[in-house]
């Protein structure tokens, strides 16, 4: 996608992007994501927190699972929480389906029989009452926009986002008439153009990636903010750096502190337990 997150999680300053020219009568492309291998060590932290899942690294042939980052737990995965309840699904419904801009979604469809069913509405009242509806979705590769969840009228899917954030456009900045964060948007109506010829942004279904900052033809008409990434438990100086780099110095510390609060949660709750056992002795 051209994005930011695997250059700004970078330990190396391995990962650049780099515009690509705009051809007449084509619109703008995503930004090219340039590995240097001579600065790369292989650690696999861009593969790991990659929300869309296009970077693999392999060593010896092998994937994430012989990532050493992984198998030391000095950096976490990214957590991708949908959650599908396919009782809830409407019989004849495939919005979500239709709704994902990168067609990560399937649904398909059972008789009591256990045969696909094509056309539902051809079945009778009963029949589609015994349908059974099964909702595959690729989540590898899904970076969380919520597009299905808010498609979806019978709240059947649930969604939470791996990353948090804003997107802030100065609009004496935006250029009227430019379209190039929208070209590039992988999360179909997310930015989009206003009646003003300036861009319009839908922060719920944005998944902070910042591929529309890396092909801004103005760098301070956009700016994209990330303030939480969902991930999980890891206490690592490698995550500390990295988390200070895809969001902030402020929000890291967030982070940081709340970490620290659990910890000392679960100290005061552990001695609790020690010294009630001591008394009942």
């Amino acid at each position: 996608m051209g994005c930011q997150i695997c250059m700004n999680a970078c330990p190396k300053q391995a990962i650049t992007t780099h515009k690509q020219p705009i051809l007449p009568g084509e619109g703008v492309k995503h930004a090219v994501v340039d590995i240097d291998e001579a600065r790369c060590n292989f650690c696999g932290i861009c593969d790991i927190t990659c929300p869309f899942g296009a970077i693999k690294v392999l060593q010896d042939g092998r994937g994430s699972d012989a990532l050493l980052v992984l198998a030391k737990e000095s950096y976490p995965q990214l957590v991708r929480d949908i959650v599908v309840d396919t009782r809830k699904c409407e019989k004849k419904c495939v919005e979500c389906e239709s709704v994902c801009p990168l067609g990560l979604i399937k649904v398909s469809k059972t008789g009591f029989d256990g045969k696909p069913v094509g056309d539902v509405s051809s079945l009778s009242a009963l029949g589609q009452k015994r349908v059974q509806v099964k909702v595959d979705i690729q989540r590898e590769f899904c970076p969380t926009c919520r597009l299905c969840e808010f498609s979806c009228d019978s709240n059947a899917l649930h969604v939470r986002k791996i990353f948090e954030g804003h997107i802030l456009v100065d609009v004496g900045k935006c250029l009227v008439g430019c379209r190039a964060c929208v070209d590039v948007c992988p999360i179909t109506g997310t930015l989009t153009i206003g009646e003003e010829g300036r861009v319009v942004v839908n922060d719920q279904t944005c998944t902070f990636c910042g591929a529309c900052v890396n092909v801004c033809p103005n760098p301070e008409a956009l700016r994209v903010e990330r303030t939480r990434v969902l991930h999980t438990v890891v206490r690592s100086g490698t995550w500390n750096k990295a988390l200070e780099r895809l969001t902030s110095p402020r929000d890291a510390v967030k982070e940081f502190k709340a970490n620290a609060a659990q910890t000392r949660r679960v100290l005061v709750d552990t001695r609790l337990k020690v010294e009630a056992k001591k008394k009942n002795e």
